[in-house]
């Protein structure tokens, strides 16, 4: 059995929508005449286009272009609101800061129409309208200290064009009257010339963003302590970071160091303080760097002290002021009792064995100025000549070995072989003083001599050999041809076999006084 389908049968459906689509058409056609979504504001203004409200506006076609048109509603907007249209390309105006944070906004969104004509133009009650475009965030201000949703009017009043910084306190007031009261103030009543809606400066700021990190005893400070009476942002950001400027009514050193505290001071506790001594003129070194401020800088005295040692030494001066008060020419800061003294910037210069020698040793009893610089007064216990020689020891010694000496023998001089003897062997018994210069003091007459020559040995001796041969003329005898004996160079003892004065011719020519004159000589030779 076939069916009836009525109203839903094929024919029924497609006579329904070509009638739909034929009416819709009609309606978008005559630019929506068929029918009124409400009157339009009649509230009068600026004239555009020969109108001063929208409700003298008849054609509907002048604000809502047809389906199939490029246009949009914004740009039958524009076309009349020129200015407004102008704003939009320039972000330091209102409709440009707007259109530059929020893209897509159509001006419909905040200016709504067909609600009656004393309804006003701009409602953005209930739309997130993009305050933070207007230099103000709402990210903050959602709900109000007794929880309820913040209206436009909370802030404007009747007019959004306008706002009271009032509200920000009344607000605030009811919130936490007393942090409130005490905010006003220290800072003003000008809350947004500080405050953008994000509480950039509220609970959650961190001043670690910023280059003045908060550390140590800065951590804990209220704003007010550095930023009182700051009235706006470029206030707040222009407060000097320097120490001096907020801790110099606490500057126990009266300017004496500068301003730079934080040489010597940290945010971690005002003491106790570091100070880098090698920012001053004075370097602490050695044992001075372990040394207590007080010890140098009597009762907190610091711009003026004394650097020089004497001045904090003068107690420890064991020579009584004898070598000045130059300390540093002979002491350090490594070891007041390391001394290291420089002799030569002395009258006196060491040298040879001196450089060895201990202070003591030349200063007794810590006595040094005055001290001799004569070799006798220290050396005369070692005097082997029992003062012979005077008391004029450089004369033969030298500091380099007391014990090679050398002395000027120019007045009695050293030749030949007594150039290699000891001093002994003529000074026997460290005699040197008034010894004679003769031979016959050291060598004597010899029993040989018997006597017959005296003491100038230096006749017939030298000092090359005093053994050599005598070829001299023979004294007291005469002989063929001259003064001296020819008797074919026969030495003193051929005839002289005792002494010198036991000769004999007899000795030789065996009582041949006639036979052997010539040649005698050859059977008596040594």
């Amino acid at each position: 059995m076939k069916r009836n389908l009525g109203c839903l049968s094929i024919s029924a459906l497609l006579s329904a929508s070509v009638t739909l689509f034929l009416l819709v058409g009609v309606a978008f056609a005559s630019g929506s005449q068929m029918f009124s979504a409400g009157k339009l504001n009649a509230e009068p203004g600026q004239t555009y286009g020969g109108v001063n409200s929208h409700a003298e506006i008849t054609d509907c076609a002048a604000c809502h272009a047809a389906p199939w048109s490029v246009e949009s509603m914004a740009d039958r907007c524009a076309s009349c609101h020129t200015d407004i249209a102008a704003q939009m390309f320039d972000v330091a105006k209102l409709h440009g800061a707007i259109m530059n944070q929020k893209g897509t906004l159509a001006c419909r969104d905040c200016h709504p129409e067909h609600r009656g004509g004393a309804a006003p133009l701009t409602d953005i009650t209930g739309y997130k309208f993009p305050h933070e475009a207007l230099g103000f965030s709402l990210l903050s201000h959602q709900l109000k200290a007794n929880n309820e949703a913040f209206a436009c009017s909370d802030c404007h009043g009747n007019d959004v064009k306008t706002f009271s910084s009032d509200a920000c306190q009344n607000c605030h007031r009811e919130m936490d009257i007393a942090f409130a009261q005490g905010h006003l103030l220290s800072f003003g009543a000008d809350c947004i010339a500080c405050h953008d809606g994000v509480d950039r400066y509220g609970q959650g700021f961190s001043h670690s963003a910023f280059t003045f990190k908060l550390t140590g005893k800065h951590a804990d400070l209220a704003c007010t302590k550095c930023h009182l009476d700051a009235r706006t942002i470029t206030d707040l950001q222009s407060k000097p970071q320097d120490c001096f400027s907020c801790h110099f009514i606490d500057d126990e050193h009266e300017g004496r160091f500068g301003q730079d505290c934080a040489g010597c001071h940290s945010p971690e506790g005002w003491k106790p303080a570091k100070f880098d001594h090698n920012l001053a003129d004075y370097k602490l070194t050695g044992q001075h760097t372990n040394a207590a401020c007080e010890g140098c800088h009597k009762d907190g005295i610091y711009r003026g002290t004394p650097s020089d040692c004497y001045s904090c030494h003068q107690g420890d001066d064991e020579h009584n002021g004898q070598f000045g008060t130059s300390c540093e020419s002979c002491h350090t800061p490594n070891d007041w009792n390391e001394v290291n003294v420089d002799h030569n910037l002395f009258a006196f210069k060491l040298d040879g064995s001196h450089a060895a020698v201990k202070c003591e040793g030349c200063h007794q009893n810590g006595v040094f100025k005055g001290t001799p610089t004569d070799c006798y007064s220290c050396h005369k216990d070692k005097d082997e000549h029992n003062g012979q020689f005077g008391t004029n020891c450089s004369l033969c010694h030298t500091p380099t070995d007391w014990g090679s000496a050398t002395f000027d023998h120019s007045g009695f001089p050293l030749t030949n072989r007594h150039a290699g003897l000891t001093c002994e062997r003529c000074h026997a018994g460290g005699q040197y003083i008034g010894l004679s210069t003769a031979c016959a003091a050291c060598h004597g007459d010899p029993a040989y001599h018997a006597g017959m020559f005296g003491t100038n040995c230096a006749s017939c001796h030298s000092t090359n050999n005093w053994f050599a041969r005598y070829t001299g003329p023979h004294p007291g005898i005469a002989n063929e041809g001259g003064s001296g004996v020819n008797h074919g160079g026969a030495s003193c003892r051929t005839c002289h076999q005792a002494t010198l004065r036991s000769a004999t011719c007899g000795n030789c020519h065996d009582g041949n006084e006639g036979g052997g004159g010539d040649g005698g000589g050859g059977d008596g030779g040594d």
